[in-house]
């Protein structure tokens, strides 16, 4: 029995079956952890919602992506010349799968694995119990009467930096834009959204996970960084997205057995 953590999918339904061959998964024993993004920019968007959603032993957060699905799907956001979303929202099965979509949480914790699963990461200034916390927050909004109001109003990117006396749309969209789309802070732990490269970059901005006063939060996995690609930070902050949609291979990593 083991648990393997699978980074950004994005439709890459074959070489998601490729690596699920490759290391001998057991749909019966074996579990499977998404760290969200599993559709968008990929051509098989609707098989790799339908597989994962059918596995029995399967977690998964979701990304930026997934989030779009759903706001696309209540024609909140127009259509993006890079989408491959159409095929999900014509499908006789889609009302199923998008509610199932909705129903996934931004973080997901394992006391027992001594591990927290994420899209982008956890804002430096939120611990582990904090950060629980705010995801619950968000997830509670999504999957009630609110969902519409919500994604609408997630996208841009103020606030940029956390208070813990937000509230509202603002406090909704720091937390969103926290799980699902952060990559740098600067020295004052503002969310740098405008920054999508690699750390050699932009060496004026910090990498979230090296802000010097990051509170504690036990190991973490996360995705949606493809500059970053697969990294290994003291066994403690692991990158999965290698880029698969852009060519590159599509990674996993087997809990209990780090490196």
């Amino acid at each position: 029995m083991s648990t393997y953590v699978i980074g950004d999918v994005q439709g890459c339904y074959a070489e998601l079956l490729a690596l699920l061959e490759r290391i001998q998964f057991n749909e019966h024993s074996d579990t499977l952890w998404f760290c969200g993004d599993l559709v968008n920019r990929g051509k098989s968007s609707l098989e790799t919602l339908r597989f994962i959603k059918q596995l029995p032993n399967r977690i998964t957060v979701l990304g930026n992506h997934d989030l779009h699905l759903l706001a696309y799907a209540q024609n909140i956001r127009p259509k993006h010349p890079t989408d491959t979303l159409d095929d999900i929202l014509q499908a006789p099965d889609r009302d199923e799968l998008l509610h199932w979509l909705q129903h996934q949480p931004l973080l997901h914790h394992d006391e027992h694995l001594n591990m927290t699963l994420v899209h982008a990461g956890i804002y430096p200034l939120w611990d582990l119990t904090q950060a629980k916390i705010l995801a619950k927050e968000v997830e509670t909004q999504l999957q009630s009467d609110a969902q519409i109001t919500l994604l609408k109003d997630m996208y841009g990117g103020q606030p940029t930096l956390w208070h813990d006396n937000l509230t509202g749309n603002d406090r909704y969209r720091f937390i969103i834009n926290a799980f699902t789309r952060m990559r740098f802070v600067n020295a004052q732990c503002e969310l740098m959204l405008h920054a999508d490269g690699a750390p050699i970059d932009h060496p004026d901005l910090i990498p979230w996970f090296d802000f010097p006063d990051r509170k504690p939060t036990g190991p973490i996995v996360f995705g949606h960084w493809s500059r970053l690609g697969k990294f290994n930070k003291n066994n403690e902050i692991f990158c999965l997205d290698t880029g698969c949609v852009w060519g590159g291979p599509l990674t996993a990593i087997r809990i209990g057995a780090l490196p």
